[in-house]
């Protein structure tokens, strides 16, 4: 029986297969589909078939980018018509937001557009106070004027954010059940139950976020749940979501707001369990791809969460800038990223040289693919530069074309000024630049030291630029897995079943209510064993996480903490100097004598899946080692050196670089003053010289 997974990136998708019995690994790379990515899905699907029988897929993991796709207006993925109810006076909380400008210097800035027109917009008249005590009941006849208002203008999907309706959500079920009475084909979110929080414009923006990509995402997981079971494929299909964890199919399609970032968090996971498997606690993960470049960080084993992201916002020097998109209100795993995939395509502007934002993605793709792109791109330079070979990518199945690099590279040339060989080492010390940036981001900027972290570096273009990253922030170790081209899809076999949960409370945290909180827990508890179930997954295999957000007193955001076991007060007490202690950490300070809050309360409810294991690697035989030499360019010493050229599969023993190391998926460059040598489960492991 074989465990699938499927990653849809923006050049390539991968498919990585697991023999649940021998714990071989099949590998798969297809060209993507970028305005049909279900059909890359079945295409790499099928090439699998050919050699399998659909009877031994036990399960098919899967992570896309459609959401975010349909957030930022990808042509042929029309947002549908959304409305949005909610309390009388508050219809505009959704565009006046936290009244930040995203670019307060740029005269021409405009903002995304709303999700929801205003005419969309209907107020009801309703008031749940603070303490979820009802103030002004819900105003029932309105409701059947909105819903004729809904039938002429031909709304799909509808979301229901009421004020304070997280501490009393009655009014928001009561329009639900009306809507769902009244319409058959109607998507229906309400704010409760996808973010159960107070701050009444994040968990709007959560609830309209998720209605609108609601009928978009039912439409692609019920079309590839059909394409699949027409391959004679009757595994259950789970999803990644942003949070690092899966989810059945059928419940994805009901949250879409959870798998925003759903290709992205592969890799950290995946990075997360190859560290516990050779004993590496803290990692940066750096994955490069075809269309752009993502970091995250590992401590622990552990990836760093974040509460809220701005979905389909700007990104500037590897920041997501805040107010330029969407708030969602849910636990993403920690990313920084840039434009800086193989795709990414350099140009002259104003007589300077600038690469991206801009992919040649997997249509056309960069120049020297021959599918008749002009431009010149980060593959390109690498190509010219000696770095990839022309004719041995995907095992030979993939073809460069060095002429048409060439072309493209003259041509931007002419427009600087300057000869092709300055413009492409140019580009790719740019694009170090760039990817340099957002591993600081995650690391630096978090408080961390990038000098006691290892790198894992993976993708098809992350192992070419490893080294010079590791030297530009001083990183001892670089770690490449055995497939990195696939990593972010192994991440999908190495992750388990996640489902989120919070509760409001609002309460000093000394005089808090145990029962209250234990109840709590207890009622969240149920909601996670309810979706395992339906999950099937069996009672030995759950787990529960709890968490406090708490804060001093006044603060305006809060800290996520764990605790463990049924409440009490010298519980309360341990999860209180918790957040003391990562304050600290975090913040450089605490301040023990100052009152400490509880803001909500959180539950992680888990299913345990089985993990791929690593297995150990045969040696191979010596004299198979060296396949070729070739003449590459290294900017770190800015000249040409005829460089040793490895096959990954038969390499072993400690080596100097430099060298590049070629297999099936990706390429891996070892600048000179590095040593490696692959372990004894096939990473290749580099390490920076002492000078």
């Amino acid at each position: 029986m074989f465990r699938v997974s499927v990653d849809v990136g923006g050049t390539f998708t991968d498919l990585v297969a697991l023999n649940e019995e021998t714990g071989e690994l099949v590998n798969i790379k297809t060209p993507s589909i970028p305005k049909n990515p279900e059909k890359g899905v079945m295409e790499a699907l099928s090439e699998f078939l050919r050699s399998h029988k659909s009877t031994n897929i036990s399960m098919i993991g899967h992570a896309t980018t459609i959401a975010t796709n349909a957030l930022f207006g990808q042509v042929d993925l029309e947002l549908p018509k959304t409305a949005f109810i909610t309390t009388e006076g508050f219809k505009d909380v959704i565009e006046i937001g936290r009244q930040r400008r995203a670019e307060v210097y740029n005269l021409f800035f405009s903002r995304p557009p709303m999700l929801v027109k205003r005419r969309h917009r209907f107020e009801v008249t309703e008031r749940v106070n603070e303490r979820g005590e009802v103030e002004t009941p819900l105003n029932v006849d309105r409701l059947s004027q909105i819903f004729q208002s809904l039938k002429d203008e031909e709304i799909k999907s509808v979301a229901i954010g009421f004020l304070n309706s997280y501490t009393n959500s009655t009014h928001e079920n009561i329009v639900k059940d009306s809507l769902e009475n009244e319409f058959k084909d109607l998507y229906v979110t309400t704010s409760t139950s996808i973010s159960n929080e107070y701050r009444e414009y994040e968990r709007f923006s959560t609830a309209v976020v998720n209605a609108t990509l609601m009928p978009i995402i039912h439409t692609y997981i019920t079309q590839l749940d059909s394409d699949l079971k027409e391959l004679g494929v009757q595994a259950p299909l789970y999803v990644m979501q942003s949070n690092g964890g899966m989810a059945e199919g059928s419940v994805t399609s009901q949250k879409p707001a959870t798998i925003v970032e759903s290709g992205p968090a592969s890799g950290v996971i995946a990075s997360a369990w190859l560290g516990g498997q050779i004993g590496e606690k803290d990692i940066i993960s750096f994955d490069m791809g075809g269309t752009t470049a993502k970091a995250g960080t590992v401590r622990g084993r552990v990836p760093e969460i974040v509460p809220e992201y701005e979905v389909a916002g700007k990104i500037h020097m590897g920041r997501l800038v805040k107010g330029s998109g969407y708030p969602v209100r849910f636990p993403f795993i920690d990313l920084a990223e840039c434009s800086a995939g193989g795709g990414t395509i350099a140009k002259a502007r104003n007589g300077l040289l600038s690469v991206g934002p801009i992919s040649a993605g997997a249509l056309p793709g960069p120049a020297c693919y021959g599918r008749g792109g002009l431009d010149a791109t980060i593959t390109d330079a690498n190509l010219l530069l000696g770095r990839l070979n022309p004719v041995e990518l995907l095992d030979g199945a993939m073809h460069l074309h060095r002429n048409l690099a060439q072309d493209a590279f003259e041509t931007l040339s002419e427009s600087l000024g300057t000869s092709s060989l300055k413009t492409a080492v140019s580009v790719i010390r740019i694009a170090n630049s760039m990817m340099s940036k957002i591993l600081k981001i995650v690391s630096v900027e978090r408080g961390y030291d990038p000098r006691d972290f290892s790198l894992v570096a993976f993708g098809g273009a992350g192992p070419m630029h490893a080294c010079a990253l590791a030297e530009e922030l001083e990183i001892m170790k670089v770690i490449v897995p055995p497939n990195p081209g696939m990593f972010s899809a192994l991440g999908l076999l190495t992750a388990d079943l996640f489902h989120d949960y919070s509760y409001p409370l609002m309460a000093d945290a000394v005089e808090a209510n145990t029962e209250e909180i234990e109840e709590a827990f207890m009622e969240m508890k149920g909601m996670g064993r309810e979706t395992l179930l339906k999950e099937n997954i069996p009672e030995k295999k759950r787990q529960y996480q709890l968490f406090y957000d708490i804060r001093y007193k006044g603060q305006g955001y809060e800290l996520t903490v764990e605790t463990n076991g049924k409440t009490s007060k010298s519980s309360l007490i341990d999860s209180i100097e918790g957040f003391h202690e990562k304050h600290r950490e975090i913040y450089g300070y605490s301040t023990p004598n100052e009152p400490v809050e509880i803001v909500n309360l959180k539950l992680r409810a888990i299913g345990l899946l089985e993990k791929p294991v690593m297995n150990e690697k045969p040696p191979s035989t010596p004299s198979e080692h060296v396949a070729s030499t070739r003449n590459v360019f290294f900017e770190s010493v800015n000249d040409w050196i005829d460089t040793p050229v490895y096959r990954r599969q038969a390499l072993e023993g400690t080596q100097n670089g430099p060298a590049v190391v070629e297999q099936y998926d990706a390429t891996t460059v070892i600048y000179p003053d590095w040593g490696f040598k692959p372990d004894r489960y096939g990473n290749l492991v580099l390490w920076r010289k002492a000078k």
